[in-house]
């Protein structure tokens, strides 16, 4: 019986998972490296932004079910759900991943399960046993025996920013243990708060599963991306044509946007390119497309300033998050821009970004402004559809709109 969860990595997918787990009365204790997530935590608050999210740490922590600490602490079941970014050669960076299963290797019991959550190329849940046997090789895990002393599995997420909490409980699962056993138990851990199916296969396809759902997306934001490129040269409106396109019964063409951004989409599909190079051709192909898209919106902006009446028009750039109604900026192509520009145009960058009050990763010669400074800019850069830009007045600008109406 599970009975105390630990769940590593207090993030976007840690924190409201150990939020949700608490709310079904299981004992939590959330461990993370940065110091101000634990005492916001603690204080019954939460330190990013999520619909609902912040009502239920707070019943969690006040119900005396979650708490948050810096250090891993011994539980029945551990879920690792930190970051796994990729090196500058786009090789996948498995350092976050190695440090929390040698942070909780000192603490694990004989009967415990252990279940990776983060996005993960194939293979990393057995390298996950190697990391926590070399801290302790008194344990027996289900790379050495099909009886292990400590069960293993992956179990990836996979919801949508700002809709959270809801997929938490109603999307599938795939449950992916290293045996048959560790599956089970996997599955007896979720079937707590997860009212979709839960999916049981082997880890090696649970990690690839992940990794080609976001692909999948990826590449048809790439046709998108690709199509807004060829209507601009061709001047066609790429909105009428997707709209009129799409009125085919087998058509659904995405918006074209500003790139892709985000810890998933943005990432995963180059630890497939990184395993098979060879055969991952549209994949890579498809990555490339997208990870251009912010290159050509900088110089649509360039060339616009080029051709401004006023010499030196200030830009206000408004969104800076990865997608609308958030406020996270990993991988974000809008962050990107704006930073380039910041350092490429020598008149005034503004950027508007109403879901965050201050962050560091934006670029010193570019400031974070209200909604209402930014109006007063020369030219209006829309690179994120959030809700608070749809009822703002641009008449009267020069309007660069890479997300459509």
């Amino acid at each position: 019986m599970l009975k105390t969860v630990s769940v590593i990595g207090l993030g976007y997918i840690g924190l409201p998972t150990a939020a949700m787990l608490a709310s079904r009365k299981l004992r939590v204790i959330g461990v993370d490296v940065n110091q101000h997530a634990v005492d916001t935590i603690n204080q019954g608050k939460i330190h990013i932004i999520e619909p609902d999210l912040d009502l239920l740490v707070n019943a969690a922590v006040t119900g005396g079910y979650l708490s948050a600490q810096t250090k891993a602490a011994p539980a029945d079941a551990f879920m690792i759900a930190v970051p796994t970014p990729f090196f500058d050669d786009l090789s996948p960076d498995l350092s976050y991943v190695e440090a929390a299963a040698k942070s909780i290797a000192p603490v694990l019991a004989k009967g415990n399960l252990v279940v990776l959550e983060s996005t993960s190329p194939v293979g990393t849940t057995e390298l996950m046993c190697k990391w926590i046997k070399e801290v302790r090789p008194d344990l027996t895990l289900p790379t050495d025996s099909n009886s292990p002393d400590i069960h293993v599995a992956y179990c990836p997420e996979r919801v949508l920013p700002g809709k959270v909490v809801q997929e938490l409980i109603s999307n599938d699962r795939i449950v992916g243990g290293l045996t048959p056993a560790c599956s089970e138990m996997a599955k007896q851990l979720y079937r707590t708060f997860v009212a979709g199916e839960l999916l049981e296969t082997d880890a090696r396809t649970a990690e690839m599963s992940k990794l080609t759902e976001n692909s999948f997306r990826d590449v048809n934001i790439a046709f998108a991306n690709e199509l807004s490129l060829i209507c601009d040269k061709l001047n066609i409106n790429v909105w009428e044509l997707i709209r009129m396109a799409n009125r085919h019964p087998r058509v659904n063409i995405l918006t074209p946007g500003a790139g892709v951004g985000g810890h998933c989409i943005a990432v995963d599909p180059w630890f497939i390119v990184h395993s098979a190079p060879e055969q991952a051709r549209l994949i890579r192909t498809a990555r490339e497309v997208n990870d251009f898209k912010p290159e050509w919106v900088l110089q649509k902006v360039m060339t616009t300033v080029a051709n401004h009446a006023l010499n030196k028009p200030s830009v206000a750039c408004f969104g800076l998050a990865f997608k609308p109604d958030i406020d996270d900026l990993r991988e974000s192509p809008a962050l990107h821009i704006v930073n380039k520009l910041a350092d490429t145009y020598e008149g005034k960058v503004l950027a508007v970004e109403p879901n965050v009050e201050s962050t560091n990763k934006l670029n010193a010669k570019a400031q974070l402004v209200s909604l209402e400074q930014g109006l007063a800019a020369d030219i209006i850069v829309i690179l994120v559809k959030h809700k608070a830009f749809a009822s703002c007045d641009f008449s009267g600008k020069t309007v660069i709109n890479v997300v459509g109406q």
